[in-house]
């Protein structure tokens, strides 16, 4: 809704405005159209070319010499991440799971390691997997059981990773596997795992969102110590560094479906006519959402805040950021509800743009720490402070 109320985004620079609306102008003009031959489910390697060709992927990792950094600030990520989703869900995804699977490997990989994938991973020639989640540890990463026992100067992996992003098809995945028995989260180390290791397999699965996510087992996969992610028992720091760069921007994902959906639903009220007029002239559709729009609003400055803090240096920004994917990602739900209630029956339809952010806008309030696990931490930062006070 920030096209139509421009003080919505005074908050962003010249810069950061152009960005957003650049890049939602090309989701919807030049990558929908991609993303609509693609099959759902699935990895659509067409699609990553397309975000590689237009710059999209050089945000996220640029080469400096021999070096590879991320050449993206996390309110940048949230701003494209926004635009994209409101032009083009199918690209967001494809954009935000890159990035995702790859950051472990960037922040750190071994030189030769890096040399050897970001080149290919940032062309869009490579598609790239995080492989945290098992069946009985999701939100709980120090319950991780995937083994990882030493081989000479590697290891071998044996284990099942599941709900994992662009498995089974990924050419590589980030993978967080237990290498010191009882000593939760701090035994964690993280590997990088190409899919062509023998021993390692995996099936897709279908889920009520169309992302291409499946399942991994790992039977006795070796990795070679260049394929070290980290120190050994040191992979749950790069897990975290990877998420606290990421779960701001979800909610960003989540935002900008919301706009998406109040967009819909704004231009169906202000052209359906019932009961002699409009629909917008009907309160109970006009403050509906009215209301909705000033909680996506709210819950945007919330994520924007969050990643404005982590690009100032501020640590931990664990607090800002459960805030801001908390209120994001469920508002976000609130507002495709609304815009299909506006819509009615013709909304229900398979193929209508809100029966599929319905589909999408789910996944979020569950995927990088469902929303229990943000009141969790939101609580948990509470009370040590109250407790301060009352001393």
């Amino acid at each position: 809704m920030s096209d139509a109320i421009p003080a919505l985004d005074a908050h962003l620079d010249d810069g950061q405005r152009a960005l957003l609306e650049q890049t939602a102008a090309l989701a919807a003009t030049t990558l929908a159209p991609i993303a609509a031959t693609g099959e759902e489910g699935a990895i659509d390697r067409p699609l990553l070319r397309a975000l590689a060709e237009h710059g999209l992927l050089g945000r996220l990792f640029a080469r400096e010499g021999d070096d590879w950094r991320p050449d993206v600030s996390a309110l940048d990520l949230c701003l494209i991440r926004e635009g994209l989703a409101r032009g083009c869900t199918a690209a967001e995804t494809a954009f935000a799971l890159q990035g995702l699977g790859t950051f472990p490997l960037l922040q750190s990989g071994r030189p030769e390691t890096v040399a050897a994938w970001l080149p290919r991973i940032a062309a869009g020639e490579a598609a790239a997997g995080f492989a945290l989640t098992e069946p009985d540890a999701g939100s709980d990463v120090a319950a991780l059981s995937l083994r990882a026992e030493r081989d000479g100067d590697g290891f071998r992996l044996t284990g099942e990773k599941t709900w994992i992003s662009n498995a089974p098809e990924a050419d590589v995945y980030s993978v967080f596997a237990r290498t010191t028995d009882g000593a939760g989260a701090r035994g964690l180390t993280a590997f990088l795992v190409p899919r062509e290791s023998e021993g390692l397999s995996g099936e897709p699965l279908r889920l009520l969102s169309p992302h291409p996510i499946g399942r991994l087992t790992f039977d006795g996969v070796y990795v070679p110590p260049e394929h070290l992610l980290g120190e050994v028992d040191g992979g749950f720091r790069v897990a975290m560094r990877t998420l606290d760069m990421f779960r701001p921007s979800v909610g960003a994902f989540a935002i900008g479906m919301a706009n998406a959906a109040l967009d819909a639903a704004v231009a169906h009220a202000s052209t359906r006519q019932a009961f002699g007029g409009p629909l917008k002239d009907l309160q109970a559709v006009a403050h509906r959402l009215a209301d909705v729009s000033a909680r996506v609003h709210a819950a945007r400055l919330a994520v924007h805040h969050a990643a404005a803090a982590y690009d100032r240096g501020v640590r931990p920004v664990t607090q800002a950021s459960a805030i801001a994917k908390l209120l994001a990602t469920e508002v976000a739900q609130e507002a495709v509800d609304a815009a299909i209630q506006v819509h009615g029956a013709r909304a229900l339809e398979h193929g209508h743009l809100l029966e599929h952010l319905y589909r999408e806008v789910r996944a979020p309030r569950i995927y990088e720490g469902a929303s229990e696990i943000q009141r969790e931490i939101i609580a948990r930062g509470l009370f040590p402070r109250a407790r301060e006070e009352r001393a």
